[in-house]
């Protein structure tokens, strides 16, 4: 049986808040400054994972205590360093792989030197991240009515390592893509790519002006803040969110009853008797797509380097699609701001979509592989 673990950060300090009470009431660089002192610990043991194969694995949650902000705007260096002892504290333990979470997957040129410094495989979780974000994405589209060979698909943070995998797996699946980023040069770059696609290809550095335009928007920024805002989308349009922190504000959910904005990267982990012992918001058996990487490839016995660096390989993406299904990994069903999506859910938005104006086909049912009950 394979070990490993999967690296975990606290978002914000109201989420230290939450588990510890000394943060009560601190402001958040208080908080954030004595969290930097604390050395990195395990969280929970993870028992039962086990594939339709036969194969078995277990290993550990182990938590790295810096917040998304200190790893943006702090040092990083220090960052870097706090992830590797994080994943030497998980290397002790015995584990033979481990994966890096959220933004500790950002630091020390994607994984790579997080990797130099172990003795054990080091994967991002993005292969699997992409793969379900595309078929959450395309599943949202056919449950909205939305013909993907027909529409225009927008991605925000085309030039990052998962936006750019993204639009290469739609390059040939729907009719125009709409490179977003900061960088024009990066932009470019992504779009020569694509060039042999089917898709038409254009760039944008202004989301305001181009996702209105998209029925399709995915979402994969660094950005510390939302970056989308209600009056930015079009009535019935679908937005997979595979950010963390989210993209997309809170303020969508309040004010656009006529968009489906949904979690990308929420997948169901195969074991009857699965145990994450910790509760990060989802519900049983659910977990993120990176966790669930790190997992498939134990069942899989391997435990080489995977998914590291700032621009991922389409064939370790097709190939971890694959072994998912292998393995009795299926998309999760729909979630929206913490929140299961029903179908009478999707039906309210799509008749209201109509009412405003969108032009929506008949939505396709949803087969075995997501369910929005």
């Amino acid at each position: 049986m394979t070990r490993f673990a999967f690296i975990l950060h606290p978002i914000t300090a109201a989420d230290v808040a939450r588990k510890f009470s000394f943060a009560r009431g601190l402001p958040d660089s208080v908080v954030e400054a004595i969290i930097a002192h604390i050395p990195a610990r395990e969280i929970s043991k993870i028992t039962g994972v086990q594939s339709p194969t036969g194969a078995e694995a277990e290993g550990w949650f182990v938590g790295c205590t810096l917040t998304t902000r200190q790893f943006v705007n702090g040092n990083q260096r220090r960052a870097l360093r706090k992830v590797i002892e994080s994943a030497r504290l998980a290397q002790g333990m015995g584990a033979e792989l481990v994966g890096l979470g959220a933004f500790t997957a950002v630091v020390g040129d994607g994984g790579r030197e997080v990797a130099e410094a172990l003795e054990i495989g080091v994967t991002t979780g993005n292969s699997y991240t992409v793969a379900t974000a595309v078929e959450g994405a395309l599943k949202g589209a056919e449950v909205m009515g939305i013909e993907p060979a027909e529409a225009t698909v927008a991605i925000l943070g085309a030039t990052g390592s998962i936006g750019r995998i993204c639009a290469h797996l739609l390059a040939d699946s729907v009719e125009r893509i709409v490179l977003i980023g900061r960088r024009s040069d990066g932009l470019d770059e992504v779009a020569r790519e694509l060039a042999d696609g089917s898709a038409k290809i254009e760039i944008s550095l202004s989301p305001d002006e181009s996702l209105p335009q998209a029925q399709i928007v995915i979402t994969v920024t660094s950005a510390i803040d939302a970056v989308i805002e209600p009056e930015m989308l079009r009535p019935g349009a679908v937005v997979c969110d595979v950010a963390r922190p989210r993209d997309v504000s809170v303020r969508v959910a309040r004010e656009r009853d006529d968009v489906l904005v949904i979690e990308g990267g929420a997948v169901v982990v195969p074991g009857e008797n699965l145990n994450f012992n910790f509760n990060f918001g989802f519900p049983e058996r659910t977990a993120y797509a990176c966790m669930a990487e790190t997992m498939i490839l134990a069942l899989e016995g391997r435990t080489g380097d995977y998914s590291l660096g700032k621009r991922l390989n389409l064939d370790q993406v097709r190939e971890m699609a694959t072994l998912a299904d292998k393995h009795g990994f299926r998309l999760a069903g729909f979630r929206s701001f913490e929140r299961t999506v029903t179908d009478e859910t999707i039906e309210r938005i799509r008749a209201r979509a109509i009412e405003h104006g969108a032009s929506l086909g008949d939505p396709r049912p949803i087969d075995g592989r997501v369910q929005t009950g």
